[in-house]
């Protein structure tokens, strides 16, 4: 009983230093814009638009879930974020495109370590000597 009543109160406290999070960073948005555009932006809006935000967050964690779960998966992959993101024309081509810009980057990466032990390999290659005669 005490062992649930720990966990829900860890969770709990998680999630507040989530939200907490959220609204320092819908805060820090706002301020932005606000300089930008010469517009304010009062404590009330800046709660609410922080409140949607995590909310909305929730709700695409809980789909992304139920996606990789619906095909069998533990892991959510970026096919399942295009899917969540399918309403969205822009959104969607930014995540593609995002994608394909770290699947490059990765292939490089791996391109590099291919070459690397073979470049600081200082003994040169053993010789196949045929004995057969």
């Amino acid at each position: 009983m005490e062992e649930t009543e720990a966990e829900e109160e860890r969770q709990f406290s998680h999630r507040q230093r989530l939200k907490a999070a959220v609204h320092y960073t819908v805060s820090s948005l706002c301020n932005e814009v606000a300089l930008d555009k010469q517009v304010q932006f009062n404590k009330q809006t800046v709660a609410a638009i922080a409140e949607v935000t995590f909310r909305q967050c929730e709700n695409f964690a809980k789909d992304l879930e139920m996606f990789a779960r619906h095909a069998k998966r533990s892991t959510v992959t970026t096919e399942d974020v295009k899917l969540l993101a399918r309403r969205s024309n822009s959104l969607l081509k930014y995540i593609t495109e995002k994608n394909e810009e770290i699947a490059q980057l990765n292939l490089e990466r791996k391109a590099k370590r291919k070459r690397k032990p073979e470049d600081e390999s200082s003994e040169p290659a053993a010789e196949v000597v045929d004995t057969e005669t």
